[in-house]
């Protein structure tokens, strides 16, 4: 259970959130079944999504060879393993009705912040206020372009949000086709 110290009382509530989706029973997140949802928290507090030794620099430099090639747009997604908000997006951007979408139109690139002490030059470059919280979002048009970026910590409390935000967003962002032609605006 060491893994699980550095979450706070709220991602505790956002594992219970989560262990009532997963089960398919969301009157089960106010039934109080705490050894279950302990067990998901646990489960939750230790996926590493932000590698500690990851190179973002060159992961979106390949990101957006990848994205001009196919025809996408590039999602940098700045947060911290500690997260439980990022935690929760990124269970959203993988669920099946979001990861479809996310794969068809998007190359992800998770920028570690470390404890707020890595990438920073990053964070500053995408214009993203790391004071606002993580997770924190930018898009990328296949030149690098940014598309758009977050400035008000929009998911910044992810937890209290449902798949259907992240599903809106990915909607929005990503790249228009032209009629008829095959080919893709805002790339």
């Amino acid at each position: 259970m060491a893994a699980t110290k550095s979450f706070s009382a709220v991602a505790i509530c956002g594992g219970i959130l989560l262990w009532a989706m997963a089960s398919g029973n969301p009157a089960r997140a106010q039934s109080g079944d705490i050894a279950q949802a302990s067990h998901l928290h646990f489960q939750v507090a230790a996926t590493a999504i932000y590698s500690d030794n990851a190179d973002a620099k060159e992961d979106i430099r390949k990101a957006l060879q990848k994205a001009a090639a196919e025809h996408k747009r590039v999602i940098l997604d700045f947060g911290g393993n500690w997260c439980g908000d990022c935690q929760v997006l990124n269970i959203y951007f993988h669920d099946p009705g979001n990861a479809s979408l996310l794969a068809a139109n998007y190359v992800l690139v998770d920028v570690n912040v470390g404890e707020y002490d890595k990438n920073l030059d990053l964070a500053h470059k995408y214009e993203i206020p790391l004071n606002k919280g993580v997770p924190a979002l930018v898009v990328l048009d296949s030149s690098g372009n940014v598309v758009y970026a977050q400035k008000h910590g929009e998911f910044e409390a992810m937890r209290k949000l449902d798949s259907g935000v992240v599903t809106e967003f990915l909607e929005k962002w990503k790249p228009r086709q032209h009629a008829g032609s095959g080919h893709f605006r805002g790339n």
